[in-house]
């Protein structure tokens, strides 16, 4: 309990929203949409860099 309390809840919906972007670019993969899998399977990576560049810039500014 106390991790989630230290990740923040910004953060953890961010990553609760990561997994249901995988899960939905699984989905259309397998289901044949390959091309549109490969496009939403792409966004999880992109929000967790966007994730990590905020904490690097909040970092920066204490």
């Amino acid at each position: 309990m106390n991790y989630f309390k230290k990740l923040g809840t910004a953060n953890l919906l961010m990553l609760i929203l990561c997994a249901a972007i995988i899960i939905v670019a699984e989905y259309l993969f397998l289901t044949g949409n390959q091309e549109h899998g490969i496009f939403v399977g792409l966004w999880a990576p992109t929000l967790l860099g966007v994730m990590i560049y905020l904490k690097l810039v909040d970092h920066g500014s204490k």
